[in-house]
Protein backbone atom coordinates (compact mmCIF):
# COMPACT_ATOMS: atom_id res chain seq x y z
CA UNK A 1 0.00 0.00 0.00
CA UNK A 2 1.39 3.42 -0.98
CA UNK A 3 1.06 6.58 1.05
CA UNK A 4 -1.53 9.12 0.05
CA UNK A 5 0.89 12.08 0.23
CA UNK A 6 4.45 12.25 -1.05
CA UNK A 7 7.45 13.46 0.98
CA UNK A 8 7.45 16.88 -0.70
CA UNK A 9 3.78 17.35 0.19
CA UNK A 10 4.48 16.41 3.81
CA UNK A 11 7.35 18.90 3.93
CA UNK A 12 5.20 21.67 2.43
CA UNK A 13 2.50 21.11 5.06
CA UNK A 14 5.10 21.01 7.85
CA UNK A 15 6.59 24.28 6.60
CA UNK A 16 3.16 25.94 6.42
CA UNK A 17 2.32 24.80 9.97
CA UNK A 18 5.68 26.10 11.19
CA UNK A 19 5.02 29.52 9.60
CA UNK A 20 1.47 29.60 11.00
CA UNK A 21 2.76 28.87 14.49
CA UNK A 22 5.19 31.79 14.21
CA UNK A 23 2.51 34.12 12.77
CA UNK A 24 4.30 34.42 9.43
CA UNK A 25 1.87 32.54 7.16
CA UNK A 26 -0.28 34.79 4.98
CA UNK A 27 -3.39 33.87 3.01
CA UNK A 28 -4.01 34.53 -0.68
CA UNK A 29 -4.78 37.89 -2.24
CA UNK A 30 -5.64 39.88 0.89
CA UNK A 31 -2.47 38.75 2.71
CA UNK A 32 -4.12 38.33 6.11
CA UNK A 33 -2.26 36.32 8.73
CA UNK A 34 -3.48 32.73 8.98
CA UNK A 35 -4.59 31.67 12.48
CA UNK A 36 -6.23 28.32 11.75
CA UNK A 37 -4.26 25.07 11.63
CA UNK A 38 -6.76 23.69 9.10
CA UNK A 39 -6.17 26.65 6.83
CA UNK A 40 -2.39 26.25 7.20
CA UNK A 41 -2.63 22.60 6.13
CA UNK A 42 -4.78 23.59 3.13
CA UNK A 43 -2.23 26.22 2.08
CA UNK A 44 0.62 23.71 2.43
CA UNK A 45 -1.22 21.16 0.28
CA UNK A 46 -2.04 23.82 -2.29
CA UNK A 47 1.63 24.85 -2.55
CA UNK A 48 2.65 21.20 -2.85
CA UNK A 49 0.09 20.69 -5.63
CA UNK A 50 1.49 23.69 -7.52
CA UNK A 51 5.00 22.26 -7.16
CA UNK A 52 3.85 18.96 -8.66
CA UNK A 53 4.13 16.87 -5.50
CA UNK A 54 2.09 13.71 -4.97
CA UNK A 55 -1.15 15.06 -3.49
CA UNK A 56 -4.70 13.77 -4.06
CA UNK A 57 -7.08 16.04 -5.99
CA UNK A 58 -9.08 18.63 -4.06
CA UNK A 59 -12.34 17.42 -2.57
CA UNK A 60 -15.52 18.59 -4.25
CA UNK A 61 -17.37 21.27 -2.27
CA UNK A 62 -20.45 19.67 -0.75
CA UNK A 63 -21.96 22.97 0.41
CA UNK A 64 -21.97 22.10 4.12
Amino acid sequence: MTSQYGKKAQQAVAQALHEEKRGQLKSGKDGKTVTSRKQAVAIGLSKAREAGAKVPAKRADTGH
